[in-house]
């Protein structure tokens, strides 16, 4: 049913309850796993001092985050593929989505807090309304709301 599963993160904790998701439906349909994240300079814009430094740092935080599905899906057997890409965040997940044939998308409902959020919209409300494939939206916090 799903050959190709996308979990943009961003290192969140409603990233990791996203991923513990793919995880789990990529071993049951033997899918490959893509781990996503975006560099979304546009919400520094205004910075001109540093910018560059931002840049970076956000770069190493993609590293960090698209590390841990890495580990997770390897430590499932699953093959697993990372990209970090630069862009506006919703925009940058529904071109993946259409350039790596992804079958479902598996995302946090809650990853950036605060002003930022309110100020650039949910990125995964824009995805459930943009992508022409499933989008399975995991809430922080559901696997402890579980046991």
């Amino acid at each position: 049913m799903y050959d190709d599963i996308l979990v943009p993160t961003d290192g969140s904790p409603a990233a990791a309850a996203a991923i513990d998701h793919a995880v789990d439906l990529a071993e049951r349909y033997g899918a490959r796993l893509h781990a996503l994240y975006v560099v979304d300079a546009t919400a520094f814009a205004s910075v001109d001092a540093g910018s560059e430094m931002v840049v970076d740092a956000l770069e190493q935080e993609g590293e960090q985050a698209v590390e841990v599905v890495r580990e997770q899906g390897e430590a499932a057997g699953l093959e697993v593929e990372t990209t970090i890409v630069s862009g506006t965040a919703y925009r940058s997940i529904i071109d993946y989505i259409e350039a790596e044939g992804v079958d479902l998308v598996v995302m946090g409902t809650h990853g950036r807090r605060g002003v930022e959020r309110f100020l650039l919209g949910s990125v995964t409300e824009r995805v459930v309304r943009s992508a022409d494939v499933p989008v399975l939206t995991v809430r922080e916090g559901e696997e402890e709301e579980e046991e």
